[in-house]
């Protein structure tokens, strides 16, 4: 699954521009499964199980990830951008960009030694920003990097450490590369999974593929924040690296359902899988439009836990990705049959 998951975080997918991701899992679940891919460009997939499901069980995932689309090039060549998604412009400084296109730049900002006094210790925002790809004019820019293209950090995933990969967009490679892996063994029941699209623009694609799905239960596959780092008290720290999939009991988008918050953790125990709750209130995901569609569905989000999330180095324990695939099969087959 690692290698699946280094191979995807090498393709660029910013939110509206998934289809080369896309195209990458059709090519790899044709022998194994059913699927079609809707309007909007979710990839929906139905594998089928030894046994036959009682309920219809969903799996969700988004295949964007964050960005930079290209708005404006200046005389000089330099090019202007707003963001895809939420990024801090503080990591977007001085960081080598790749575009759809391949094209390669460096962000850049105005030198310290040309700033006044009140601007030094100024927080950057997205607008002082801009983009260095080696061109002499807005001609030479926008014919190298038409207006609308979409890019991202040029980096690509690595182990290191004892056991932790660092890589860009594993929001949300992750929960992508474990339904591929869950697509490509055997499964017990029947389920159905939803690569969805425009998670990261406020959960677009999942409110499309829960109406065309309409399951009975949905298990969002997510990277979630882990502040397990120095200097932040134990109550601020979310989720810790090593100790499992976080489960969320409430995010800003969701209110999950206690009794599913509780059935993950027992399916946890009982199957000597690692678990820990999500202990705060904070972000959102797919879940906050799947759980609203059709007739209501009853939803629960398995997180890896994720530090520096949103960035061009998130970084991720191995064991964590490994423990959340197996609750999120084990949670599936439970709610199959519940």
């Amino acid at each position: 699954m690692l290698d699946l998951l280094r191979q995807m975080s090498e393709i660029i997918s910013a939110s509206g521009k998934e289809k080369c991701l896309r195209d990458f899992i059709i090519e790899r679940i044709k022998p194994h499964a059913e699927y079609e891919v809707d309007p909007l460009g979710n990839l929906l997939v139905f594998k089928k199980g030894k046994n036959r499901a009682k309920n219809k069980v969903m799996l969700a995932a988004h295949i964007d990830e964050v960005g930079i689309i290209v708005c404006f090039a200046e005389k000089s060549g330099f090019l202007r951008f707003a963001t895809v998604g939420g990024i801090d412009p503080k990591v977007l400084l001085g960081r080598e960009i790749v575009f759809e296109n391949g094209v390669k730049g460096v962000t850049g900002l105005a030198p310290v030694h040309l700033l006044k006094e009140d601007e030094k210790n100024k927080a950057p925002e997205i607008s002082d920003l801009y983009i260095d790809i080696g061109a002499n004019s807005d001609t030479e820019a926008l014919n190298a990097v038409p207006l609308g293209t979409t890019g991202t950090f040029a980096q690509k995933l690595e182990e290191f450490g004892d056991g932790l990969v660092a890589g860009r967009a594993l929001d949300d490679r992750i929960g992508a590369a474990i339904m591929l892996d869950l697509i490509r063994s055997e499964t017990e029941y029947d389920l159905t999974l939803a690569f969805t699209v425009q998670e990261e623009v406020g959960a677009r694609g999942a409110a499309a593929a829960a109406f065309s799905i309409a399951p009975d239960y949905a298990i969002v596959l997510e990277a979630t924040t882990a502040a397990d780092i120095i200097d932040v008290p134990e109550h601020k720290q979310v989720c810790k690296l090593k100790n499992g999939a976080a489960v969320s009991f409430m995010d800003n988008s969701t209110v999950y359902p206690m009794e599913l918050y509780e059935l993950a953790l027992k399916v946890a125990e009982d199957n000597g899988i690692k678990a820990q709750p999500k202990a705060a209130v904070a972000g959102g995901n797919d879940s906050g439009s799947i759980h609203k569609s059709g007739k209501g569905v009853r939803t629960i989000t398995l997180s890896v836990p994720c530090r520096y999330i949103h960035s061009q180095n998130c970084v991720s324990a191995v064991s964590d990705i490994y423990e959340t695939r197996a609750l999120a099969e084990k949670l599936g087959y439970t709610f199959a049959n519940a």
